[in-house]
């Protein structure tokens, strides 16, 4: 190479170093950004090497590396009268991690496509709203099963109690007095509503149906208020509870909670999206969800437990679009997208 050609072989070099640090100020001053316009879960681990690590219980035996030689000229006349002694070897016990930063269902990846149609139902009659309720849970149990128990997790579906009016459950009242919401008692692992609440709701505060009539948005939340067995049979909510004892202050504890209900909220929309197809959930039906998680949230003057629409709206969406479950890791996300 001549003189000319290593002197364009360097100044190239130092030309190509200079874009990379061009790129990476770029890069690290939007990083340092504060204001972002979807929360984006970055895990502790590589997903892609668990997305890609065949089930134990998939992988073909092993025959023996070597074969006799010679065939046996005679059968044997008698059968052995002991089994061997080696058995197979049985893959290793999982160990799952309950903790909300690393917790072992953020290995899941994403929810299977199932056939599950809402129909045509009227969401202001109550045996029409319990059945569609109690059939779309049996869903959520066959979407939410089958991933958990391959990461280790032991699942079990969550029980309902479904009145038409009120009641009273484990936890409390359902509804709370002056809310028209569902909830999810770990108690009991049971998920508390009233369709007469949840269609028109109580007192000023309105009805989901009111919001939305298409029953899409009700039942979304009846996803939200799975997510949050999700988290009871994971490990998360041990860890959440344990966490909001120890914290000292009013605030922290009002951002725990936070974080814990957008990420039922995330679950949400990644349970939605898995049925969009057969629900079915159409591209205007999307956007009115869309928008429908806009008017849901923290208002003034109420306890800022559940998040402000704004990000009830944006982690519905981080469910959808994303649709794995590390991308629901609001324990990992910036304290601006879980206000």
């Amino acid at each position: 190479m001549g003189v000319a050609g290593v002197l364009g072989a360097v100044f190239g070099s130092l030309a190509a170093l200079f874009v990379l640090l061009v790129i990476g100020i770029a890069v690290i001053g939007n990083a340092s950004s504060s204001e972002t316009s979807t929360p984006v879960a970055i895990p502790t681990y590589d997903p892609d090497e668990y997305e890609h690590t065949p089930d134990p219980s998939d992988r073909p035996t092993e025959r023996p590396t070597e074969q006799p030689t010679e065939q046996p000229t005679e059968r044997p006349t008698e059968r052995p009268t002991q089994r061997p002694t080696t058995r197979p070897t049985t893959p290793a016990r999982v160990s799952v991690n309950t903790s909300l930063r690393n917790n072992t269902m953020y290995r899941a990846g994403s929810l299977p496509r199932l056939n599950c149609r809402g129909g045509n139902v009227n969401q202001f009659n109550h045996g029409q709203l319990k059945a569609l309720i109690l059939k779309t849970g049996r869903c959520m149990d066959k979407a939410w099963q089958p991933i958990l128990e391959k990461q280790g997790i032991r699942f079990r579906p969550p029980n309902y109690a479904i009145a038409s009016r009120k009641g009273r459950g484990a936890c409390g009242d359902y509804p709370s007095p002056g809310s028209m919401v569902p909830y999810y008692c770990p108690r009991n692992s049971t998920i508390y509503a009233s369709t007469s609440a949840l269609a028109s709701g109580v007192g000023n505060a309105p009805g989901y149906g009111e919001i939305i009539s298409w029953h899409g948005g009700t039942i979304s939340m009846m996803a939200h208020e799975y997510g949050h067995h999700v988290q009871n049979i994971t490990g998360l909510m041990n860890s959440w509870w344990s966490s909001t004892l120890e914290s000292s202050s009013q605030s922290g504890k009002l951002a725990l909670s936070r974080r814990l209900e957008l990420q039922a909220t995330c679950f949400a929309g990644m349970w939605m999206r898995s049925v969009a197809s057969s629900y079915p959930v159409s591209t205007a039906q999307r956007s009115r969800l869309f928008w429908f998680y806009g008017q849901v949230g923290d208002w003034p003057g109420r306890p800022r437990d559940h998040g402000k629409p704004a990000n009830n709206n944006l982690w519905f969406r981080q469910g959808w679009e994303k649709s794995k479950t590390y991308q629901c890791n609001t324990w990992l996300a910036s304290s601006s997208t879980v206000s």
